[in-house]
């Protein structure tokens, strides 16, 4: 986890808690198998919840002085969330798939070009960083500047960057310790 967390929020911990925690036997995408897992679609389609998580984000994003700054939310849980957070700050977002397209334009990313610019992807949970890192990578090899991921809920092990290796920061507005300390 990074030095840059949202102030915890206790009852927004407890309300996502409640709603998105599920208790059984679950294969997380890394291959782990989880006792718990939070579904994040459940308060990805709550309205209120969804942009509680987002005025949180905001406060997580890094300073964008140029105003050329994107967000870059990684298909699909991140795009509801970028979409909120991009309506709140008025910066520009991207979707950022798992593979290109085979057909019509065959990105990648949908939305601005991304050569030479600053983007801050936008993802809803983090374990291990798989699809984060995945996708970090791309958008460099496109031309991309990513150093910062901001998450709704990072899983990873406390004290832990799991993106460390590809010299990405995590800032989570929610990590698993507060949504534990809650349950």
């Amino acid at each position: 986890m990074s030095e840059t967390t949202a102030a915890p929020d206790a009852a927004l911990a407890a309300d996502i808690d409640a709603l998105c925690r599920l208790t059984g036997s679950f294969t997380l995408r890394s291959g782990q198998v989880a006792p718990e897992y939070f579904d994040k679609y459940l308060f990805e389609s709550d309205p209120a919840l969804l942009l509680r998580v987002a005025r949180q984000m905001v406060g997580l994003l890094p300073d964008d002085p140029d105003g050329t700054g994107l967000l870059g939310g990684l298909e699909l849980g991140g795009v509801p969330i970028a979409t909120m957070v991009s309506s709140l700050t008025g910066r520009p977002a991207l979707f950022v798939r798992k593979k290109a397209k085979e057909y019509g334009t065959c990105k990648l990313a949908e939305g601005p070009g991304v050569e030479g610019r600053r983007v801050t992807l936008i993802e809803d949970v983090v374990t291990t960083g798989g699809a984060v890192r995945d996708a970090t990578n791309a958008l460099r090899a496109a031309g991309a500047v990513v150093e910062v991921v901001v998450c709704a809920i990072d899983r990873s092990p406390e004290g832990q960057d799991p993106l460390a290796d590809v010299g990405l920061e995590v800032r989570p507005v929610l990590t698993k310790a507060q949504l534990d300390a809650v349950s």
